[in-house]
């Protein structure tokens, strides 16, 4: 027993491990089985108090596929072609010619279109610097500079995409890119196809907007505040009271200081506890404004939606500037105790310029402070107004803005001159590469055009779920039986080793967020299959070592020992298989490969360690016949 205390403990500790990740899957079920049991304003009410709970539930479920739960699964291409034609100088006629020849190949040829690019080109002799670049840049210069702004579009388009389908609030989407030009966008739930191709299929809106004044974003949050808590409100423009700060400390406010005309300290809620700051301050409760006065507020991912909610009411819009509108951070700004945090600012609703005048941006890192920065530039439209708008507004922040989502609001340091703008304060160059791509969204050169969508209805995916679940079932059943009748009190104990596996393949599944397809469920079945045979290996192994007169526990420690290096290799091989699936598939395959994988690695540890472990606890403990048919 000594011995086996260590497996005993990982299988203890893996078991509870698996428990722990499958919990949220179980708790999200039993979620929706309660609201499907209420109505109207128990409904709500519900769903009100278990908000929190209930999105965290979601997000750590296993998540279920499209051709499981129905929705639309859309293909789109970037039109490279079209951004090469759009970035040509000194067209003519030939250059035309060869670009109809190269869509017409582009048809019928999966190659990347820089690759036909080039070819086409040096079919016909002609040089890339004509059309591209300066007369005295080589092809290779030329064609690698094209492959990256070629990279950088489908970049783009995706993040785009991404940044829509975030605040469109579709549940579990997929995004992913195929190839070297095609996006595919998977939303499941999603059943409205006109939707689905305005979400995706228009250009983006970038624009540039001004901060309010920070005093103006607290008294008008102030207002909202006041009104909510029914205590009357000041005028949002008025001078007759003002939120100065407030700081958090994990879910309470450690402390919100009115100060009246006077400047005597009003009311001080340190000392107070989080439900009663939360009644008496039921918005600056949520949106936590940044105690070193900047302008805009702090919210974190679970009151996020309630947020919205509460400035999309018509009563308390009524509270704010005419002009004014807040937007929330495109991305978290900070996690604070295991919570993501987002930054809620206060902007003119009418931008200054739109993305129309941006002409290029790059991602570099500054040589004198070796920090990353985003350099744009504008067109000579752009460049006048961008001189007259920043040199009106120094010391305010402009806020960049995309599809109703702040990306970035840096401060403007004085008059920009000559439409060239350096923007400062990134992280890391992942960061300024991602500002780079928003900056050249506004107008995209590349077109994105929707080639295939498909739409998967409910009932259908009903019927996928039925029929995977059966199979599942009628195979798992099918197996017990086989091993019970077959390897009696063995058989008992590799199935309880089966149950486990299956357990560990969903709670892998649900601890990486992988996706359950009906592929998937093949998966799984197959997997099935595969631990089965490796318990079959063993225990015709050990019925031989048996049958030559050995102990029960010498048979068994040399039917294990015999059978490790077939079962081994036969995994490992499997396991493989699986990565090359995985890495070359798309989609279905990808479902598969998936489970198999995960399959694969939860069998070595259940076939080889717990039923190992299980017969030797019984042998320990002094059964000398254990039958295995």
């Amino acid at each position: 027993m000594k011995k086996n205390r260590g497996k005993l403990f990982a299988i203890v500790a893996t078991f509870g491990l698996a428990l722990y990740f499958l919990y949220p899957t179980y708790q999200s079920y039993n979620f929706s089985k309660n609201i499907s049991q209420l109505v109207g304003e128990d409904s709500l009410k519900y769903v009100t108090e278990n908000e929190v709970s209930m999105r965290d539930a979601k997000a750590k479920r296993i998540k279920i596929g499209l051709d499981l739960q129905g929705g639309m699964r859309v293909v789109m291409e970037v039109n490279v072609l079209e951004m090469l034609k759009q970035m040509a100088k000194n067209k003519d006629d030939q250059f035309t010619l060869i670009m109809a020849d190269i869509a017409r190949e582009a048809q019928t040829n999966n190659e990347s279109i820089i690759t036909l690019f080039q070819r086409a080109f040096e079919a016909k002799q002609v040089r890339l610097n004509r059309y591209y670049g300066s007369l005295r840049e080589e092809n290779e210069t030329i064609l690698n500079r094209l492959q990256d702004e070629s990279d950088k579009a489908v970049d783009r388009a995706m993040e785009i995409i991404r940044n829509r389908v975030d605040q469109y609030g579709v549940s579990e989407p997929t995004i992913q890119k195929q190839g070297g030009r095609r996006i595919i966008v998977e939303l499941p739930g999603v059943s409205n196809e006109n939707e689905v191709r305005g979400l995706v299929g228009t250009t983006a809106l970038l624009e540039f907007k001004l901060m309010k004044d920070p005093d103006i974003i607290y008294k008008t949050m102030e207002a909202i505040d006041k009104f909510l808590a029914g205590k009357g409100y000041a005028d949002s423009t008025g001078t007759k009271d003002s939120t100065k700060k407030a700081t958090t400390t994990g879910n309470t406010l450690s402390a919100l200081t009115n100060k009246s005309d006077t400047g005597s300290t009003a009311i001080s809620d340190a000392q107070k506890t989080p439900e009663q700051v939360a009644k008496e301050h039921p918005f600056l409760f949520l949106a936590r404004p940044n105690q070193q006065g900047s302008g805009e507020a702090y919210v974190s991912e679970n009151d996020k939606i309630k947020v919205q909610r509460i400035l999309a009411r018509q009563d308390v819009q009524k509270l704010m500037p005419s002009d004014m509108a807040f937007y929330f951070s495109s991305k978290h700004l900070f996690i604070s105790e295991g919570v993501k945090y987002y930054a809620l600012f206060g902007l003119k609703k009418t931008p200054e310029l739109t993305g129309g005048v941006v002409v290029n941006a790059q991602a570099t890192i500054d040589q004198n402070y070796n920090q990353p920065i985003v350099t744009m530039e504008m067109n000579s439209e752009g460049s006048r107004e961008w001189a007259r708008i920043t040199g009106a507004n120094v010391n305010k922040r402009m806020a960049i803005v995309l599809d109703d989502a702040v990306f970035s609001a840096p401060n403007i340091r004085g008059k920009i001159t000559g439409g060239r703008s350096q923007i400062e304060g990134m992280e890391n160059i992942e960061e300024a590469r991602l500002l780079e791509i928003i900056l050249k969204a506004g107008a995209l050169p590349a077109p994105v055009e929707i080639i295939e969508h498909q739409g998967v209805g409910p009932s259908l995916g009903s019927d996928s779920i039925a029929a995977g679940s059966n199979s599942f079932l009628i195979a798992f059943g099918l197996i017990i039986a086989f091993m019970i009748f077959y390897y009696r009190s063995g058989g008992i104990v590799a199935n309880v080793a089966l149950f486990i596996n299956t357990l560990f393949v969903f709670s892998i599944l649900a601890a990486f967020g992988g996706t359950l397809t009906l592929p998937g469920i093949a998966g799984i079945v197959l997997t099935i299959g595969m631990a089965v045979d490796a318990n079959v290996l063993i225990f015709e192994r050990i019925r031989e070592e048996l049958a030559t007169h050995k102990t029960l526990r010498a048979a068994i420690d040399a039917g294990y020992d015999k059978a490790f290096s077939a079962i081994f290799d036969s995994n490992i091989t499997t396991l493989f298989t699986g990565i090359v699936l995985y890495q070359f598939g798309s989609g279905p395959v990808q479902g598969f490969a998936l489970t198999l994988m995960m399959g694969v690695t939860a069998n070595l540890f259940t076939a080889i360690i717990i039923t190992r472990v299980v017969f030797d606890v019984m042998t320990d403990r002094g059964t000398t016949e254990i039958n295995f048919g």
